[in-house]
């Protein structure tokens, strides 16, 4: 071989190198789309500090899609969703117009990620797929009907669907997060059991709960009713009804759809009255397992370590 071919082989290999190396720094895109929320929760405060968590991990560029006003037309809402890796999802409003809702459909069936935080867990009561992508879901009229509750019971997921009850949750508080999953790749490395500070601790949510693999589990003790906030409903009356359940509830959630993949986490309440800090927010818990659920969601791996500061079994962990 001449010199001149050899040459031409070398730099060949070395730009196909270069290019490799490039693509591997290349950021994820991640779309945050939000705009709405109910009486009880308040996306402005939410989305800033989800989009500042994953730009900070170097491994996203995130944008964020806004929909129209309460009351407004959504037929403008119409994100393209294949531009993204992974759609976080921060909403709690009206219904996406028909052809966005089948745009997303098919994105997720062909191999999308979706990241549900929270309140998204009562978005879209009535949107069938949507329902079957977060597993199961609360409030907004899902009762019995909608499906099974998730129980974790003798060291396996359970599915109860003859126990009655529909979504609820104690006040704000910490509690304990069991790790049942920790082979999974969000929660590879993650303690076995760890704090979360004062969040609202979901309880008897309901759905299809198809293809669910559940993360982690928090025991809902049998505690006196939240409050209720002006504006909010009165409950019928009568003695008031323990918001807890005493049984292992999921917390946190990975979904196969089609060959899309779901991280469902139901921490992370904030609400118009909440004033910083926004103690379930700034969580190390909650900002990790945001993080390593986005890259899962998006790529179905996980190449983050866990961080020094993680919280404990005996100590809650937040950053300012």
């Amino acid at each position: 071989m001449s010199l001149l071919l050899r040459s031409l082989k070398f730099a060949a290999v070395a730009l196909l190198v270069a290019v490799g190396t490039l693509d591997a720094a290349t950021p994820l895109k991640i779309l945050i789309a939000t705009g709405q929320s109910s009486q009880y929760h308040d996306w402005t405060k939410t989305t800033p500090l989800v989009k500042k968590y994953l730009e900070e991990t170097g491994l996203f560029t995130v944008d964020v899609a806004v929909t129209p006003a309460k009351g407004e037309d959504m037929s403008s809402y119409a994100p393209k969703w294949s531009d993204y890796a992974a759609v976080v999802l921060i909403y709690e409003g009206a219904d996406f117009s028909e052809p966005t809702k089948a745009a997303f459909v098919e994105y997720m069936k062909n191999g999308g990620g979706l990241v549900s935080i929270h309140d998204s867990d009562n978005a879209f009561p009535k949107w069938e797929e949507f329902n079957e992508m977060i597993g199961v879901g609360g409030w907004g009229g899902r009762t019995q009907a909608a499906g099974p509750k998730i129980r974790w019971t003798d060291g396996k997921m359970v599915l109860d669907s003859t126990t009655p009850g529909n979504a609820m949750h104690p006040p704000p508080h910490d509690f304990l997060v069991t790790t049942r999953t920790p082979d999974h790749p969000i929660m590879k490395g993650l303690p076995a059991a760890w704090m979360h500070a004062n969040d609202e601790e979901y309880s008897q949510l309901r759905g299809p709960a198809k293809n669910v693999t559940v993360l982690a589990t928090a025991i809902t003790e049998k505690r006196a009713p939240a409050p209720v906030a002006p504006g909010e409903p009165v409950a019928k009356k009568g003695p008031p009804t323990p918001s807890g359940t005493g049984e292992n509830e999921p917390m946190l959630m990975a979904i196969n759809y089609g060959k899309g993949r779901v991280f469902h986490t139901t921490l992370g309440h904030v609400s118009p009255r909440s004033v910083p800090p926004f103690l379930p927010l700034t969580c190390v818990g909650f900002i990790v397992t945001v993080q390593r659920g986005t890259e899962w969601a998006a790529t179905g791996n996980v190449t983050q370590k866990v961080p020094a500061d993680f919280p404990t079994a005996e100590k809650t962990s937040n950053r300012n």
